[in-house]
Formats: C-alpha cells, sequence, structure tokens
C-alpha cells in the first residue's frame, strides 16, 4: 500500500507547480487517496517544467517550416554502374571490420514500438514472422550482432571486444523486452553488452502551454517520438557510457525492419573514412507516388528528410532529365550513422532550452470523461541533421536490406508475409551464389546469421546441395536443411 504524501513534500510541489502556472496539476489533490496522491507526487517530481515551456514555445514558432526551398540532394553514394568501386567496398568493409574489432563501433536500437498492428500485446522485437526457425526479431538481430562481433575478430587474427547493443525501449514496451532477453538467455550474447534504456514522454499541453489532466491523479502524455533518442540518451546515462567506452561512431536502426544489417560494416567503414558525421543508408525510390519520406537539401544545401505529405505532388514525380531519375529519388529508411563528436553535441543542445519540436493538434482524452484541444510534442530522429557539416548518403539494395514489418499478417505491404518472404528468397540467392541448387519454385531458404551474416562463407556448406520445392528451408550449421 502506497504512503501518504508528507506535507513538506506536497507544500514543495504545490510551490512547483504554482512557480511554473501550472496549478492545475494538483487542483483535485484532496479528493484523492493516497496512492493516487503518490502517483501524482511521483509524476510532478519527473517534470521539468522549464523545458516543456521551452519546447513547446520553440515548436509553435518554427511550424509550417519544413520543405520550404527543398531542393534534391547530390553525392549519394552509389553501388551501380558508375558508382563505388569494387576496390573501395572492400576497403570500406575492411575498415569497417577493424572498427567493430576495436569497440570504435556501436550499435544502436529503436525499439519502443508495440505490435498492436501486428495483433500482439507484446512489443514489435517480440514477433515472430513466422520463419522456419520462428526466431523473434529480436533474436534474429541478436545474432546478426554475434556474427558480425565475430566477424571482426577474425579479421583481426582473433582479436576483439564485444560489440555493445543499446537498446532504447519505451515504457510500454520495456518490461516486456528485457524480458524477453532474459528468457532467451540474451540469444548468445554476453548481457553485460547490451544495455536497455527508455525514451520518453512529455505531457499533452493546450496551446497557451497548460498541461492537461487525463485523471485528477494522472497528467496526460504522450511519447516524444523517435527523435526523443537524444534526450533519452543524455537522461539515461547512455552516451556518457559509449564515450567512456572509446566509441566513435553508432549505427541506429529499428526493430521492424527484419533485414536490418546492424553494424553494416561497408556502410560504417564508407561514413568514417569520410569523416562522416551523419550518414544514412538510401533506397531509391521504389516509384513516384510512393509514400516514404525522402531526403533533401535545404535552400542552404543542409541535408533534411521531407515526409511525402510535405512534398509537392509535382515535384515528387519530377526527373532528372541529365540522370533519369527523380529529382527526390532516395528514400529514408532510418538507418543511420552518427559520429559520436556531433551526437554529444546534438544531445546537448535538444537536452536544453529552446529545442523544437514538431506539433501534433488532437483532442486529448481529459478527467471527467472529456476531451479537449491540445498539442502532442514528438520530434523525429532525423530533425537535427540540418546541423551537420559531413554528411553521407549510402545507396544499399532494397531486397537486402529492407523488410518491414508495420502491417497486420495477410497484407500485401510491409507485414510479417512480405518481411518472411524477402529473408527466404535473400537466403535462396545466397546459397545459389555459393553453389546450391535452387528450384524455381522453392519457397526459400532461411540462412540463419549465425551460419553467414552477410551471404559469406556459404561455399563449402552449400556447394551442390539441393533445394527443392516447396519449402520453406532452414539451413543447418553442418549444411542440412530441415523444413
Amino acid at each position: 500500500m502506497a504512503t501518504a504524501v508528507a506535507t513538506d513534500s506536497y507544500a514543495e510541489l504545490k510551490a512547483r507547480t504554482k512557480a511554473a502556472g501550472q496549478q492545475q496539476v494538483l487542483e483535485d489533490w484532496d479528493a484523492l487517496t493516497p496512492e493516487e496522491q503518490a502517483a501524482l507526487a511521483s509524476e510532478v517530481k519527473d517534470l521539468d517544467f522549464g523545458f516543456i515551456r521551452s519546447a513547446l514555445t520553440a515548436s509553435l514558432a518554427s511550424a509550417g517550416a519544413a520543405g520550404e526551398g527543398a531542393k534534391p540532394v547530390a553525392g549519394v553514394v552509389q553501388l551501380g554502374a558508375g558508382g563505388a568501386t569494387d576496390e573501395e567496398r572492400r576497403g570500406w568493409r575492411d575498415l569497417g571490420l577493424r572498427l567493430v574489432a576495436e569497440g570504435k563501433v556501436a550499435v544502436l536500437l529503436l525499439a519502443g514500438g508495440q505490435g498492436t498492428r501486428l495483433g500482439s500485446k507484446l512489443p514489435k522485437g517480440c514477433y515472430d514472422i513466422g520463419l522456419p526457425s520462428h526466431k523473434s526479431l529480436f533474436q534474429l538481430q541478436a545474432e546478426r550482432l554475434l556474427a558480425l562481433q565475430r566477424l571482426a575478430a577474425q579479421a583481426g587474427g582473433g582479436q576483439g571486444k564485444a560489440l555493445q547493443w543499446f537498446i532504447m525501449t519505451s515504457p510500454f514496451t520495456h518490461a516486456d523486452t528485457v524480458a524477453h532477453f532474459e528468457a532467451g538467455g540474451y540469444f548468445g550474447l554476453d548481457k553485460a553488452q547490451v544495455t536497455f534504456f527508455q525514451q520518453g514522454f512529455l505531457p499533452c499541453m493546450t496551446e497557451e502551454g497548460q498541461i492537461i489532466m487525463e485523471t485528477s491523479s494522472k497528467v496526460a502524455k504522450a511519447p516524444d517520438g523517435n527523435g526523443g533518442l537524444y534526450r533519452a540518451l543524455h537522461v539515461s546515462g547512455a552516451l556518457a557510457a559509449m564515450q567512456a567506452a572509446g566509441v566513435e561512431a553508432l549505427d541506429v536502426y529499428c526493430v521492424d525492419n527484419s533485414l536490418a544489417r546492424l553494424g553494416d560494416p561497408e556502410f560504417v567503414g564508407c561514413c568514417y573514412a569520410r569523416g562522416t558525421q551523419v550518414g544514412a543508408r538510401v533506397l531509391a525510390k521504389a516509384h513516384p507516388e510512393e509514400k516514404v519520406g525522402v531526403f533533401a537539401a535545404t535552400p542552404e544545401g543542409r541535408l533534411q528528410v521531407l515526409e511525402y505529405s510535405e512534398l509537392d505532388p509535382a515535384k515528387a514525380s519530377s526527373i532528372d532529365p541529365a540522370t533519369g531519375q527523380l529529382y527526390f529519388n532516395w528514400s529514408n529508411i532510418c538507418m543511420h550513422y552518427f559520429s559520436i563528436d556531433w551526437l554529444a553535441a546534438t544531445v546537448k543542445a535538444l537536452s536544453g532550452p529552446g529545442a523544437a519540436y514538431h506539433i501534433a493538434r488532437k483532442a486529448i482524452p481529459s478527467k471527467g470523461g472529456s476531451k479537449t484541444p491540445g498539442v502532442k510534442l514528438e520530434m523525429f530522429i532525423f530533425d537535427p541533421f540540418a546541423t551537420a557539416d559531413k554528411t553521407t548518403l549510402f545507396e544499399v539494395a532494397r531486397e537486402d536490406h529492407f523488410g518491414p514489418v508495420k502491417n497486420a499478417p495477410g497484407s500485401d505491404t510491409d507485414s510479417p508475409d512480405t518481411a518472411r518472404a524477402l529473408l527466404l528468397a535473400q537466403g535462396a540467392r545466397w546459397a545459389a551464389a555459393a553453389g546450391a541448387k535452387v528450384a524455381q519454385d522453392s519457397a526459400g531458404l532461411e540462412v540463419p546469421a549465425l551460419v553467414s551474416y552477410a551471404g559469406e562463407g556459404l561455399e563449402g556448406l552449400v556447394g551442390g546441395l539441393e533445394v527443392a520445392a516447396p519449402g520453406p528451408w532452414l539451413l543447418g550449421a553442418d549444411g542440412r536443411l530441415d523444413a
């Protein structure tokens, strides 16, 4: 049973809320039970009234500026004809592996999303997309990290540091995520190399800055977006831990990308070699109307991301006659590289007064069962990209790097079914390239990351192997197939 809030503690809370002009937060205090008073006191103690007020002011002042005067980006590192040479790519990969082995690279996973749209009450990362192995997204990614760590150690003559994995959860997903890792024995990783931390919430407010109460004892709050990463890195101490460990570069990706090649040494090596502060893996748009965010340049030539709704339809479909590509051709798939120095400066700037968020005007559920016109503040991870002086956009193959899991099973786009098909097709391509005989009508092959991180080392395992229909099949470490 909760202990009643001490009189002096309540007096302090009352003084803080009054000084901030937020007396309404405590106006029903006397009608609350001791348990409700304790819960509300805990929430109020965590509120940074000065930051909240300055964030709303800055956000209202900057609203509506996105996309004005946007220009196409230039200098994308392309991998097709006329792009990066095989020699350059090998050099980048070798450098990336060396950086991993030396502990200069860490990986960060954005894992705050719930699996509600998938029909699951658990976090997205716990979801089984139906592969023959029935591994969750978390396990698939943990094993890729372990595979990369081993490759880096082999490239370093058998020596290499543990690759640090930082996982940003949310209050909705944190407990279930940690429990999933513990139940799976951290999927072969050392528990010490995995750090969990939580993104934050911001209170919902009226446009005048008054905090809205969901109930008499609960503040109305909303997640602060994946751009909440920056403030969360500071509040949690995760950034300080990276700096103390000697990390120089961070590879960031989202949990719902089933094909995410986390820590991709070719991409990391390219960005590091170029002195990149902010990098991103990009895809060519599938078609002009594809509803994806695109990279663009500000009028000053700085990097930005525009949501499809922010780009004029005529501009979105315009073709550059010099290249035959769309002017705004490069899709954002939320796979980023940050130098730690740039990240530290950005975290400092976005953790203090003046941080600007996107404004979402909503009818906020509030006490008494009513709804109050209000605003939610949300930041996107790409919002501060324009502050970077050195940026790199790096083209990757869609079929090898992007398998989103967003929609319900049975959907024909971005669903567990489409993601599963992509993974099985990728494994079949890898096996065929290594000498296997894959039937054209086979449903595909799952190649576990612990067998191959990116298709390497399969020749001696699958040469001459027959992958028959219908499948799908699971490739074992001994080269045997299981249905």
